[in-house]
């Protein structure tokens, strides 16, 4: 390697933007698989509690019958967990929430294969299922209620309900986005259904089922909060209700704000069993 040669690579070395040089080979290798460098977290840290001390002092400055601060509801917090309501309640509302999201994600990826997978499947279905997508949740509690009662089975269906349509909706567009070249190579050397299910449509649709999953979390706990309210009133639902007809602001926003994190964390949960079993897909979300 001549000198001239060593004198243009340190010049291009120059020329690049101080922006687009990973201050280190970790933070490299994070970028590279869709993870979070450590300036990243220190923006979040920082946004975080630069929203909490706002809130914290503008809080205070309205009138405690509209809204409360963090301080406040901290409190209020210690007195129910104390008191042993907010654990009691986050159980039985998490035994909904996961028994109505296993099933609805069971049955809607099962369903997303197939409806993706075989065009006349696809077009007995497709109009049912956008349909039931769109219709408002609300407009079909009445109903289960006819059908389930107000106890445990009502609730269950409603997050089963909520969960299923995101999720066939995203298998399905993941199966029908596979490479055609794929299938054809499958096809060519003689590979049954089955084996081309296996080894090809599964694996490709992994990253819409992942999707659809995370999609399908934020819906089952919005139709957990709803069967709460509307059904047998128990579980975080009951902890806002009680707390808001009677004007406590602060104890009526615990069981909100442990939806919240509820949300978060079972998210996060997905998109770590996500970077598992699909470590090719890099996560662009985060």
């Amino acid at each position: 390697m001549n000198r001239r040669t060593l004198d243009v690579r340190a010049t291009a070395a120059e020329t690049v933007p101080a922006a687009q040089v990973p201050e280190t080979v970790a933070e490299e290798n994070a970028s590279r698989q869709g993870k979070p460098g450590r300036r990243a977290w220190i923006v979040r840290i920082i946004s975080f509690v630069v929203v909490l001390g706002a809130w914290e002092i503008l809080g205070r400055q309205v009138n405690p019958l509209f809204m409360s601060y963090p301080s406040e509801i901290a409190q209020a917090a210690v007195t129910l967990t104390q008191s042993g309501e907010l654990p009691q309640a986050l159980l039985e509302s998490l035994r909904t929430l996961v028994l109505g999201f296993l099933a609805g994600s069971v049955v809607g990826i099962v369903t997303g294969l197939v409806v993706g997978r075989y065009r006349t499947a696809e077009w007995a279905t497709d109009w049912l299922i956008n349909a039931l997508y769109a219709t408002p949740l609300v407009a079909v509690v009445p109903l289960v209620i006819l059908w389930f009662g107000l106890g445990f089975e009502a609730k269950l269906f409603i997050v089963f309900i909520l969960t299923i349509f995101p999720v066939i909706i995203n298998v399905a567009a993941g199966v029908r986005n596979i490479d055609r070249r794929h299938l054809d190579v499958g096809a060519a050397f003689a590979a049954s259904e089955r084996q081309i299910f296996q080894k090809i449509v599964l694996p490709s649709a992994l990253p819409y089922i992942m999707v659809g999953l995370r999609l399908g979390i934020g819906r089952a706990i919005i139709g957990m909060v709803v069967a709460e309210f509307f059904t047998g009133i128990t579980g975080l639902g009951a902890i806002i209700t009680k707390y808001g007809n009677q004007f406590d602001t602060a104890a009526m926003l615990v069981p909100v704000l442990v939806l919240m994190a509820l949300g978060i964390i079972l998210t996060a949960g997905v998109r770590a069993l996500e970077r598992w079993i699909a470590p090719w897909k890099r996560d662009d979300e985060e």
